[in-house]
């Protein structure tokens, strides 16, 4: 598959001021620390936004042993377990992502970046206090659609506001900071989850704690423009321009010299004159396909292991103490393996790390079910979330790229929507084959999801490492 060769249109020529000169510009500017910063201030959000996620797992066996949720249900669709706790925050990721990812695309991606962290904390919190499963279930799907739009939206900013040569090792940051939620969460379980704090359940102490660190960055990512190129696209250029002079003003003040003379970018017209129905023809229908694939696919080998990991250790026999603990070491490789990445991340091609990491996932989860060492356990639990973070760093940089700006949070929340789809019904399948067939039942079912993710990435996806972000 060619990536957008049926794009190739006449360049229109243009002077300042154009969707081409604003791209131009854009692409020349240096690596300074005012872009790196923008990337920091943009990632912050994303740190809760994980936290939030990742408590999903670590949070499970203070659910159950307060006697809001069990382990497994009797019948497939149980809303008693923790399957639906997971299958919820799925859902309303899915709303987020599919049926409200045009919002992004409308608004600003600023307006609601802003504006999601604060739907999904306060839902998040009021979630912490009910005391029924209706309850604690309605609140985590609210909570679960702001978390939705809030993704589609980082992944389009950063994809914008950094030139090409950089984008790999902008997403790689943006995911290590992202990802220091994961021990963080694991952390707070370990101490809390076992014990309750002033009469109040250690679970609810786990959610309530991050909410004060939201309202803080919230004030603090208030700070980050609006994207030129989303501007250029919807025809502000005088906005886009202003916007992107204070940048430029930035960068020259940071670098002691005048910026080289930019020249006008080619833009393929499909990108300027773009629109939703176009994914559903050439060339885009079969990149949609794809990406639809692979997500429902990896979602099964990310969130079977990261929603489940204390559950599936006490399934082994572990006690819930020493599961927390284990969960909390096997967290530290989440922030590490993006860290790493910087030093590659714009030199690999993107599909061939998400297909190296499925291959690891699938190998590692094997030895995750079958040891029983403390050490061989822990080893193998590190080796999968290295591997799923690294994975997720290259494929929120990949589903981005290979969209024009002007519908690209639309067309990102279309195909990353699939792979809420598949984390939703992860949670009941996932209860469902460990209550028939145990913990290597589990990883037998993820060793299948990331099969199939090497071979419709390995065959069918583009490449996309030097593709221009318009």
């Amino acid at each position: 598959m060619t990536t957008m060769a049926a794009d190739a249109e006449v360049h229109v020529d243009s002077g300042r001021g154009t969707i081409e000169d604003i791209a131009g510009r854009m692409e020349r500017l240096p690596m300074c620390r005012h872009l790196w910063r923008l990337v920091v201030l943009i990632s912050l959000g994303g740190f809760f936004e994980l936290y939030d996620l990742f408590f999903t797992g670590y949070i499970a066996p203070g659910l159950t042993r307060s006697g809001l949720l069990a382990t497994t249900t009797a019948n497939f669709f149980g809303f008693q377990g923790i399957g639906a706790f997971v299958a919820v925050t799925f859902i309303g990721l899915f709303i987020g992502t599919f049926f409200l990812g045009f919002i992004p695309d409308k608004l600003g991606r600023r307006f609601v970046f802003t504006w999601a962290l604060v739907i999904y904390t306060a839902a998040t919190v009021i979630m912490a206090f009910q005391t029924t499963t209706e309850g604690l279930l309605l609140w985590r799907l609210l909570a679960g659609i702001g978390l939705g739009v809030e993704a589609i939206t980082i992944d389009a900013y950063i994809a914008e506001l950094v030139p090409r040569r950089m984008r790999g090792r902008a997403f790689a940051l943006n995911q290590t900071i992202m990802f220091l939620a994961q021990p963080a969460v694991a952390l707070m379980a370990w101490w809390l989850v076992p014990q309750s704090p002033l009469g109040f359940d250690g679970w609810r102490w786990v959610i309530c704690i991050a909410a004060f660190g939201a309202v803080i960055v919230w004030f603090i990512r208030r700070a980050v423009p609006e994207s030129p190129f989303w501007l250029s696209q919807r025809g502000r250029i005088a906005e886009a321009d202003e916007v992107l002079s204070a940048i430029e003003a930035r960068a020259e003040k940071q670098i002691g010299s005048k910026l080289a003379a930019a020249k006008p970018m080619f833009i393929p017209r499909s990108s300027t004159t773009a629109a939703l129905p176009d994914l559903w023809r050439t060339p885009y229908l079969p990149i949609v396909v794809t990406l639809i694939i692979f997500n429902i696919c990896q979602a099964f080998g990310y969130y079977g292991f990261s929603s489940w990991a204390p559950t599936l250790l006490i399934e082994k026999g572990i006690t819930i103490t020493k599961s927390l603990e284990y969960s909390f070491v096997i967290a530290f490789a989440a922030p590490l393996a993006p860290l790493i990445a910087m030093s590659y991340a714009d030199k690999v091609e993107r599909k061939w790390i998400i297909v190296t990491t499925a291959f690891i996932i699938a190998c590692a989860g094997y030895g995750f079910a079958e040891f029983v060492q403390p050490a061989a356990i822990i080893a193998c639990g590190l080796a999968i979330t290295f591997a799923n973070t690294t994975l997720s760093f290259a494929y929120h940089a990949y589903q981005t790229e290979v969209f024009p700006a002007r519908i690209r949070a639309q067309a990102a929340g279309i195909v990353y929507s699939a792979s809420r789809v598949g984390a939703m019904f992860s949670g009941f399948i996932v209860a469902f084959v460990l209550r028939n067939s145990g913990v290597s039942g589990v990883f037998a079912t993820i060793t299948t999801a990331m099969v199939i993710v090497m071979l419709v990435i390995g065959i069918f996806g583009p490449r996309t490492r030097d593709r221009v972000a318009a």
